[in-house]
């Protein structure tokens, strides 16, 4: 590894989530706020409209410290944050994708500075020409989430990049052009979910009940943008990403079938309180609506970040930054040469290089209820065998002494203790706690990797023996290393499923 680690408790993903989901939500807006404020302009001097005209400039002046100002602090966020998280990966978008930074950094420039005349152009400019301004803000703005699009959706499907390396294969990726007509919808969305803020505070009169109408409208026309957008993208996913995601991770699955979810509740705010009584969309409704478009949004974004797993490059680069196609010579030669910056621990370097992307102990994806009661044995071969494991893992890239060593810092970190008594439990539950720990991990009923038909049915003795020899089965399948009475409760545990089964 290249760069130092930044070794900290709060798990990666959420500190990512925290910083990239707040910004996005806020930038999409800075998009589809510009286009709201040129089109609404427009239309209230053509009709002569000095209420709108009045709202729309106080809009822009919230609309140039959300986006601007705000909007800005949380992009460098995003920079700081994946720099730190996943040095690799950032050093590889930044190589591949050099020349369009830059003109995303161009637009961006442009848009700052079209943004600031645009609000301070309100009693100095001519209406032509700050309509003018407006335009050029707007164009700007989705230029940068035009180029923006083409790295991010790069990230999931990469495309034929991955054998050729040629820059528009990746930036022209099978979901380029469904994301980038989705977030053309989620913006438009936004800029009337947050116009609609800065409404509810106003007075309940017919000049609310005008304005609030016009932006639910605004709103509904994204949301109607997005509906067969996301579906689009969805479908432009390519097969063996989404079947893995099914198979194994369940995530990415739950995300999406939240947004229908957030979407619906908020269609209903807009149609009940946006035309219907408009009147009463006061400040509490204007929050509800903002935390429903916010929560869609985390969705989204929870969704296309979970299905790439165990990538953060499809194909290319697996989530704790380690290059694919390295980990063949890292398996053969040993993970613990790669790591330029060591510590005297080497198990612990070991677990931050090919595990910590992840995982912690007590929070975020813990390790420690994963294997607490359990043995070192165990532990070093399901990291030999976390490929097969359900969540879409990457392999373990190392040795096969490199994982003993990793299992020996997890095993320093866990509750030694016998799995009874930490979870204080006897008999069939108990059972079902071994199961849980020793098998669940690959093996679920009626789910991942189902042995129903090979374990329900069987006797005593039969379960006996799979057991002795579970090393056996498969290279990835670990030994049962349990003692007698974790043997005993596993085995009635799965009989009394036997019974049910039977009746």
């Amino acid at each position: 590894m290249n760069y130092p680690f930044w070794d900290i408790d709060i798990g990666y993903g959420i500190i990512m989530a925290a910083i990239a989901v707040i910004h996005v939500f806020v930038s999409h807006f800075a998009i589809g706020g510009g286009l709201y404020l040129v089109i609404a302009e427009t239309i209230a001097r053509k009709n002569n409209d000095q209420l709108k005209l009045q709202f729309l400039e106080k809009l822009s002046k919230f609309f140039v410290l959300v986006s601007v100002v705000f909007g800005a602090l949380t992009g460098v966020g995003i920079w700081f944050i994946i720099g730190l998280l996943n040095p690799a990966a950032t050093e590889v978008l930044i190589h591949n994708y050099v020349w369009a930074w830059a003109a995303e950094w161009t637009f961006f420039v442009i848009e700052i500075i079209a943004a600031l005349l645009y609000f301070y152009g309100w009693k100095t400019l001519s209406a032509k020409n700050h309509i003018i301004i407006g335009w050029i803000y707007f164009v700007s703005a989705w230029m940068s989430l035009f180029i923006i699009n083409g790295i991010v959706t790069y990230m999931l499907t990469p495309g034929d990049w991955v054998v050729t390396g040629n820059f528009w294969d990746g930036y022209f990726n099978p979901t380029f052009w469904s994301s980038l007509w989705l977030r053309t919808g989620i913006c438009i969305m936004l800029g009337g979910v947050y116009a609609l803020f800065v409404a509810s505070r106003y007075k309940a009169d017919d000049f609310k009940k005008r304005i609030v109408r016009f932006n639910s409208l605004w709103a509904i026309g994204g949301l109607a943008i997005m509906i067969p957008t996301m579906l689009w993208y969805v479908s432009a996913i390519p097969k063996e990403i989404v079947d893995a995601a099914l198979e194994a991770n369940l995530t990415p699955i739950k995300a999406m079938n939240a947004t229908y979810i957030y979407a619906a509740f908020l269609a209903f705010v807009l149609v009940v309180f946006g035309f219907l009584i408009p009147k009463k969309y006061n400040i509490v409704v204007g929050v509800v609506a903002m935390v429903l478009a916010l929560g869609w949004f985390g969705e989204y974004e929870w969704m296309r970040e979970s299905i790439r797993k165990p990538y953060v490059i499809t194909n290319y680069m697996y989530a704790n930054g380690i290059d694919v196609a390295n980990a063949e010579k890292y398996q053969e030669e040993g993970l613990l040469e790669s790591i330029e910056f060591q510590t005297a621990d080497k198990p612990a370097d070991l677990f931050r290089r090919a595990c910590r992307s992840c995982h912690t102990f007590d929070g975020y994806k813990p390790l420690k209820p994963a294997f607490d009661g359990t043995d070192e044995t165990f532990i070093a071969q399901i990291i030999m065998g976390t490929h097969v494991i359900r969540a879409n893992m990457p392999p373990f890239v190392g040795t096969e002494e490199e994982a003993q060593m990793v299992a020996s810092h997890i095993y320093k970190q866990i509750d030694k203790r016998h799995i009874s008594e930490i979870y204080n439990l006897d008999g069939i539950a108990l059972g079902k706690k071994v199961y849980d720990l020793r098998c669940g991990k690959c093996h679920i009923f009626g789910g991942f990797n189902d042995k129903s038909e090979t374990l329900l049915g069987s006797t005593e003795e039969d379960l006996g023996d799979i057991l002795d020899m579970a090393g056996d089965f498969a290279d990835e399948m670990p030994e049962f290393t349990g003692d007698e009475k974790e043997r005993k409760a596993l085995i009635d545990y799965i009989m009394s499923l036997n019974e049910k089964e039977k009746n």
